[in-house]
This record gives C-alpha cells, structure tokens and sequence, in this order.
C-alpha cells in the first residue's frame, strides 16, 4: 500500500484546488521542489505530480518546476497533465519521471496509450477522473457519456502500470474517499487502482487499511497533508504496520 502526496502545479506555484477548478486555487508553496524534498524526508515512497496547466493547454506548462523537483529528489515521481502525445511520454520518461499518468488522451486517444504500455512496460498509468460515475476530460472542463469502469476495460491487457481514480466531487473538499466508487472500480479490473479525492484524516487512511481496500495499490493526500489534518508520520506508520502484516 502506497500513500501518495500530491503536488499540483499552477503557474510554477504549489496549490490545491477543489473539485478541479482552477479559480479555486489555494497556494502552498511558490518552491515546488522544496516541498517535493519535504515530503522524500519525512519518508514518502513516491510523489504524485500534476501539471493542471497542462491538463488544460493539452501539453506541458510546467516543465520548468518539474524538472527542478526532478533534480532535487531521489523517491520516484509519477506525472500527470497535458501529456497527449507518445513524444511528450517519452521526453518525461528520458528526464527521470517514473510513470506518467495519460487522462484526456486515454479517452479521445486509447490506440496511443496502449501504444504507449506496450513501448514502456509499467510506466504508463492511466487516469480515470470521474464526475457522478461519468468521465470527465480536458482538466476536467467536459464530461463525457463514458462510465469509468468502462474506459478501465479498454486498457486491462495493454499493460498499464495503474490506474488513478479521481471523484471530481470529492477533490479538494476533506469529505472522505467514496470508498463504495473507488473499491468498487478495483473490483471490476485487473489493473491497480489508486483512489484519489477526498483523503480528509487519519480515520480515511485507517479506512485504506481495512481488508476490502487491500485491492487498491495505495491513496493520493493533498490537501489535508498540507493543512495538517493527516499527520504524516501517523500516516506512513499506518501504511508501514499493513505493510509488515500483508
């Protein structure tokens, strides 16, 4: 089990924002590399980044910021946001990102990801961000007639790595996961599923703990690991103690 920080780049600037939209942002750090070396000390295993300025140009706007978190950390980073093309998968790749995360493009595009998986073995991770069970694309902005569960089964033997699962209406707003979603979604595919959206306390990360989440490969934090409503030491120490008994 993985548990995930999160940093979501805005104009080069660290912030959260709730439910996706980008008038919403509250900024955390205008040094996204050092929170990144924040969270590899307190003893993170990986990093989730995402570029929403890219989710909504369709191609890289934050580059700059993710290369200086590249340069400053050693724990794997996986990327999300504005990456539609195999050359903007293989450029990140080639700087040292772990696995990059395909959303729009896995909806209007899934001949590239499988492309992709197949090129890159477990490095392409797919995701899935959802507004009522309906997937939504373009940073979020348009919902399409495509239920998740559904665009997970285009990809269950293209060897994709992951698969992100985001409820939109959860993002940002410190209200729980929707478990019954996010599990359910894992029950019905072979891919890992990481349950993004919504992790408010340390009750959500006991939650991850109980066996019907076993499912799930680990739970992006963002917005209560900043404003210290999940202590991360209580958390790593949570996600340790299942580790040792799995």
């Amino acid at each position: 089990m993985i548990l995930f920080p999160a940093i979501d780049l805005k104009n080069g600037q660290c912030v959260r924002l709730r439910q996706g939209e980008m008038d919403s942002a509250t900024v955390f750090s205008d040094d996204p590399a050092a929170q990144a070396a924040s969270f590899e000390a307190q003893g993170f295993r990986w990093l989730h980044v995402v570029d929403l300025d890219g989710a909504f140009a369709g191609k890289p706007m934050n580059g700059q910021a993710v290369d200086a978190i590249l340069a400053r950390v050693s724990f794997p980073v996986q990327l999300g946001g504005g990456i539609r093309d195999l050359a903007t998968v293989e450029g990140w790749l080639a700087k040292g990102v772990a696995r990059v995360i395909i959303g729009t493009a896995a909806v209007r595009d899934p001949a590239f990801v499988k492309a992709a998986a197949r090129a890159h073995p477990g490095r392409i991770v797919v995701g899935i961000d959802a507004r009522d069970g309906f997937v939504a694309v373009e940073g979020w902005a348009e919902t399409s007639a495509l239920s998740a569960a559904d665009l997970g089964r285009r990809f269950e033997d293209a060897g994709v790595a992951a698969i992100v699962y985001t409820d939109i209406a959860r993002d940002g707003m410190l209200q729980g996961v929707n478990w019954e979603g996010t599990i359910g979604l894992a029950q019905a595919l072979s891919i890992p599923v990481i349950a993004s959206g919504g992790l408010a306390s340390l009750a959500d990360v006991e939650r991850l703990m109980q066996p019907d989440a076993a499912l799930l490969e680990g739970a992006i934090t963002g917005r209560a690991l900043y404003d210290g409503r999940i202590d991360a030491q209580a958390a790593l120490k949570l996600v340790a103690s299942r580790s040792r008994t799995a």
